[in-house]
């Protein structure tokens, strides 16, 4: 690509700073680059003082994410960002709103995440996501729109799953595998033929116990879709496939 025809990826983040980073360092290792100009133009903000989206979305907080969301997402397009990624699953409830107000295209990571899944064959999609995101059902209508069923931990391994992301992930600390296990297991049992891992701090777990191929990393899905937006064929990072029978 011609310098002045490089696309400026912006990087919505601090929601949580290690899902930020973690995309940020997925980027830079899917790039086919020989050298620093090989790599994409990317501004980043992580503005981690941003209010808990799941708070404001169950009714836990009365401080609205919006506000800032916007203000930062103004703030990237100013210093030269042409599309917008957001690593935080949960925050896409307001997705509508923000792409809305921003005057360049923001990617919908539950949206491509859902879109690949029903590529790679899935008739029905297990969903390990934040309350927020549930309640929000931001993979629910995804599913729905792309034509495909969806299932959710029951109650007792939800709230597994929001340890994990909570008091673990967002400590700095490993997954208890015992209750993150749990929950996938029980989406198996209901017949999914993928999980995915619809948290960002949920795709920390993936990187850190190598889970296998029944979990979709939405964070890899939105790397994925962002390098090519900017112009550049990811290596290393293929699409879901299904390896076992449907």
């Amino acid at each position: 690509m011609e310098q002045n025809k490089r696309q400026v990826l912006g990087i919505l983040g601090g929601l949580g700073p290690a899902a930020s980073c973690y995309l940020y360092q997925m980027l830079i290792d899917h790039t086919p680059a020989r050298k620093d100009q090989d790599h994409i133009d990317l501004v980043l903000s992580s503005r981690a003082s941003t209010p808990d989206r799941t708070a404001f979305i169950t009714g836990q907080s009365d401080e609205d994410p919006f506000d800032i969301m916007e203000q930062d997402g103004r703030s990237l397009v100013r210093y030269g960002a042409t599309v917008l990624a957001i690593p935080c699953n949960t925050a896409h409830y307001f997705y509508d709103r923000l792409a809305a107000a921003l005057p360049v295209p923001v990617l919908n990571m539950p949206r491509l995440t859902v879109a690949d899944a029903r590529a790679a064959g899935c008739r029905k999609l297990g969903i390990l996501a934040t309350d927020g995101t549930l309640l929000a059902e931001t993979y629910q209508i995804a599913c729905r729109d792309a034509g495909i069923g969806w299932a959710a931990p029951s109650p007792e391994r939800q709230e597994g799953v929001m340890s994990v992301i909570y008091d673990q992930i967002k400590q700095g600390r490993r997954a208890d595998m015992a209750l993150f296990d749990a929950a996938a297991q029980e989406l198996r049992d209901q017949g999914c033929d993928f999980a995915v891992l619809g948290c960002t701090e949920l795709s920390l777990v993936k990187r850190d116990e190598h889970l296998g191929p029944f979990f979709i990393d939405s964070t890899e899905v939105l790397c994925r879709h962002a390098l090519l937006a900017c112009g550049v064929t990811p290596v290393g990072l293929d699409p879901p496939h299904k390896t076992e029978p449907l």
